[in-house]
């Protein structure tokens, strides 16, 4: 028996417990921490099960108390719910010996971040950050061609995403999603970090970022729209612009990852799912469409690592030190945007 711990279970959190129960069958326990006790269920592609029971459904034991709920004792917590509440329930976990899945992004901010990683290294637990995307075969390719040196020196990055907020969650009221409040750290910014996490995996953490942007829309919500980021990047060969844009407004979505270098080009279409890659000669030199890859194959191989890390024969992909740095990106640009300057990544450190 394997009993996972649920501290949220809105769309993502439903999403891991649909892939846990694929992969493990009834030898899944589940156990949840819940506060707003919503009972919807929900289908892969985020519509309502109508008629459907989440917590009989999923044969869910529910705790209101997250002590009551670690004291049974789970092999792991799936930390799930938002972004601003992930340290505090974290630690607890940790400090009952619980190995931790955690959604990004790691936090909204520093707060607690350094005794968390204390009380980690002390238990030396399996703790792993969320980021699925680098379980996706296109940005794993890319990211080999870049450690083979295909593309020489690496001369400039843009990455892009943008999708319309109302459209992320059907079911649910937009204004009251956590992407859409300061209070529960949302915004393009923090709730869009998987490009900063792959900026970061690709060339580890930019020197500096300079972001504009705001609340520029006519979203009812009181974070960040749209945020534009230019980044210092650094290589052995020198420094490197690196350009990400992120957005709540466009319609139809784009998400794209793009490399040039003075020996190649590549560019991955995540809406398409095509890979596309260009040598010296601006001749094609690979193409991939990944014919047979759905969304969801990220996730179950995800939720695959994270139960062997949790056995001991995997090390965490994602560590709570790369969740960190990712973290610290963000953050920077965020502080770039409130106090309209260059912020160099040494000022945003667990360290003050």
């Amino acid at each position: 028996m394997v009993k996972i711990l649920f501290c949220g279970l809105g769309g993502i959190g439903q999403r891991h417990l649909r892939n846990l129960r694929e992969l493990l069958g009834d030898e899944l326990q589940v156990h949840a921490y819940r506060v707003r006790g919503q009972r919807i269920k929900l289908c892969d592609n985020l519509t309502v099960d109508e008629g459907a029971d989440l917590e009989q459904d999923y044969q869910i034991t529910v705790h209101h108390d997250l002590q009551q709920a670690l004291a049974q004792q789970p092999d792991a917590a799936f930390i799930c719910n938002p972004n601003a509440l992930h340290v505090p329930v974290a630690l607890q976990c940790v400090r009952a010996n619980v190995p931790v899945f955690m959604e990004k992004p790691l936090a909204s901010g520093l707060e607690g971040i350094a005794e968390l990683v204390a009380e980690v290294e002390q238990r030396q637990l399996p703790f792993h950050v969320g980021y699925n995307f680098r379980f996706h075969p296109g940005l794993q390719r890319l990211k080999a061609l870049l450690e083979s040196g295909f593309f020489g020196r690496v001369l400039s990055v843009r990455s892009e995403i943008g999708e319309y907020l109302p459209n992320w969650h059907r079911y649910e009221d937009y204004r009251q999603m956590y992407a859409a409040r300061a209070d529960q750290g949302g915004g393009v910014i923090l709730s869009q970090i998987h490009e900063m996490d792959l900026i970061y995996w690709y060339f580890g953490l930019p020197k500096s970022i300079v972001t504009h942007g705001g609340q520029l829309s006519h979203l009812q919500i009181d974070v960040e729209d749209t945020a534009s980021s230019l980044m210092r990047g650094v290589s052995p060969e020198g420094s490197f612009p690196i350009l990400l844009h992120q957005d709540y407004v466009q319609r139809p979505p784009v998400r794209s990852f793009k490399v040039a270098g003075d020996c190649g080009y590549g560019e991955i279409d995540l809406i398409a799912g095509q890979l596309r890659v260009y040598d010296n000669d601006g001749e094609l030199y690979e193409q991939d469409d990944f014919a047979g890859f759905v969304r969801n194959d990220m996730f179950r191989a995800q939720a695959a690592h994270f139960i062997a890390c949790v056995r001991g024969t995997e090390q965490p992909r994602v560590s709570l030190h790369d969740g960190l740095q990712s973290l610290r990106l963000a953050l920077a640009a965020l502080r770039s945007l409130r106090e309209e300057r260059e912020v160099a990544l040494s000022e945003v450190n667990i360290h003050g």
